[in-house]
């Protein structure tokens, strides 16, 4: 079942996957903390697809806000659960979530190849890290 609020978004409802696949290109192409997910959110789906208009949107950021928890993603799952019901806020969570978690799994496993005896990371490799961070 689909929540739409009346006068919200287009007339058709969306599937689960095209959800997933506009989140899963936000999720790599959007840096930054909730705040900046949340400009970005209404971009692309305000301004650009016009699943939501100004008011709607302000709502949901605003019960958002209140709720406990990263705002940006109450709000990626409620415009999911909004456009396509239920599978549609989870494909709005996965789709925004996945890549940063991946990332970050890719990165431990290379951290971890690159451990030392010890495992830790060689000095060496460190040395040469901070030292490229500072110029």
């Amino acid at each position: 079942m689909t929540i739409v609020p009346r006068g919200v978004g287009p007339e058709r409802p969306g599937s689960a996957l095209e959800v997933l696949l506009i989140f899963l290109r936000l999720g790599v192409t959007c840096f930054g903390g909730p705040i900046a997910h949340i400009g970005y959110f209404r971009d692309e789906f305000v301004v650009r697809r016009r699943w939501l208009n100004e008011r709607a949107y302000a709502d949901l950021v605003g019960l958002c806000q209140f709720l406990p928890g990263p705002a940006s993603s109450q709000v990626g799952f409620s415009i999911g659960l909004m456009r396509a019901g239920y599978a549609g806020g989870f494909a709005a969570w996965a789709g925004f979530t996945l890549p940063s978690a991946l990332i970050l799994v890719l990165f431990a496993y290379g951290a971890n190849a690159l451990a030392g005896p010890t495992g830790e990371l060689p000095r060496v490799l460190w040395r040469r890290f901070l030292s490229d961070l500072s110029g």
